[in-house]
C-alpha cells in the first residue's frame, strides 16, 4: 500500500466513511466536518468565555483549562505562535483542521439549520449509555445503590478534574460544565482525530499490519491513553493529585474511550465531541444534584 493512498484512507476515516449513508441523507449530512464545524463552534465559543470570565486569575491552571488545551498550546507556543494569539490558536487550529477535511472529502460545504437540534439530541441520547455504565460501575465497585445516595461523585466525569468532595458552590459547578466542554472538543481532536489516524499509519504503513488489526490495535491504545491522561500528564510524568489513580475509573474512561472511537468511525467528529461534552454536563449535574450532601 502507498503512503499516498494510506493516507486518503486516515482520511477517509476521519470523516466518517466507515459506513456508506445515503447521499444528502441526515446520517451522511451530520457526519460531514463542515457540520462539526458548525455545530461545536457555540461550544468553542461557551469554553472560551467560560474561561475568562468565570476567574480571570484561574486561566493557567488546569481546573478550567483541559490539559488537551494546555498541550496544543504548548504545541503552538514551541512553533512560535505566541502572545495573546495562543489563547485563541487552539480553537482556530480545531476550525483549520475540520475545513481541511471537509476540502478533502468532496462533500458538499452546504449546512441545513434544521439539523442542529437533532444533533444536540443525539449527542444527548448516546451519552446515556455511558451515564448508565457509570452509575453501574459505582453501585458494583462501592456496594452502594444509586438510590442510597452517596457523598462521592457517583458518575465519573471525562474531564480531567473532578468535582469537589464538598457540595460545590455555583462557579465551581460552572467551571466544571466549561472543562467538561472544553474535554470534548480537545481530547477528541487529540485522541481520536490525530492519535488514531497516526496509530494507522503506524500499523498499517509503516509495519503492514492488516486493515483490521490495525483499528483494533489503534482503538485500544487511543482509548487507553485516553483514560491514562486522566491520571497522569503524558508529557512530563507528573501524577494529578486531584484525580488520583482507581482502577474502576481506568476501565470506565478506557470504555468510553473505546465507545467514543466507534462513534468517531461511524458519525464523524461533530457528534463525537458534542457526545462526549454531553456526557461531561450530564455526569456533573447529576453529581451536583444527587450525591453530594
Amino acid at each position: 500500500m502507498s503512503v499516498t493512498k494510506g493516507m486518503a484512507d486516515k482520511f477517509r476515516f476521519s470523516t466518517s466513511q466507515v459506513f456508506n449513508y445515503a447521499k444528502d441523507s441526515y446520517l451522511e449530512r451530520t457526519s460531514r466536518p463542515i457540520y462539526a464545524i458548525v455545530f461545536l463552534l457555540p461550544f468553542i465559543a461557551f469554553y472560551e468565555l467560560g474561561t475568562i470570565l468565570i476567574n480571570t486569575d484561574v486561566l493557567n491552571q488546569s481546573q478550567v483549562r483541559v490539559v488537551a488545551f494546555v498541550w496544543m498550546q504548548q504545541l503552538l507556543d514551541y512553533l512560535g505562535f505566541g502572545g495573546k494569539f495562543v489563547w485563541a490558536a487552539p480553537a482556530l487550529m480545531v476550525v483549520v483542521i475540520l475545513a481541511a477535511l471537509q476540502l478533502v472529502s468532496g462533500k458538499k460545504w452546504h449546512v441545513w439549520s434544521a439539523d442542529f437540534i437533532p444533533m444536540a439530541i443525539e449527542c444527548m441520547l448516546l451519552a446515556v449509555p455511558l451515564i448508565v455504565l457509570s452509575l453501574f460501575l459505582h453501585t458494583a465497585m462501592t456496594g452502594r445503590s444509586v438510590a442510597a445516595g452517596y457523598h462521592a461523585p457517583a458518575t465519573v466525569t471525562l474531564a480531567v478534574v473532578q468535582p469537589p468532595a464538598a457540595s460545590p458552590h455555583a462557579a465551581t459547578l460552572l467551571a466544571d460544565i466549561v472543562t467538561g466542554v472544553g474535554a470534548g472538543i480537545y481530547e477528541e481532536l487529540i485522541f481520536r482525530l490525530f492519535l488514531i489516524c497516526l496509530l494507522m499509519l503506524f500499523f498499517q504503513d509503516l509495519l503492514g499490519l492488516g486493515k483490521r488489526n490495525s483499528i483494533i490495535l489503534s482503538v485500544l491504545i487511543s482509548a487507553a491513553l485516553f483514560s491514562a491522561h486522566h491520571h497522569v500528564d503524558l508529557l512530563n510524568g507528573q501524577f494529578n493529585t486531584v484525580d488520583a489513580f482507581d482502577w474502576a475509573k481506568f476501565a470506565f474512561r478506557t470504555i468510553a474511550g473505546v465507545y467514543f472511537a466507534i462513534l468517531f468511525a461511524i458519525r464523524g467528529f461533530g457528534i463525537t465531541a458534542g457526545t462526549h461534552a454531553f456526557y461531561d454536563i450530564i455526569a456533573t449535574l447529576v453529581n451536583a444534584l444527587f450525591f453530594y450532601r
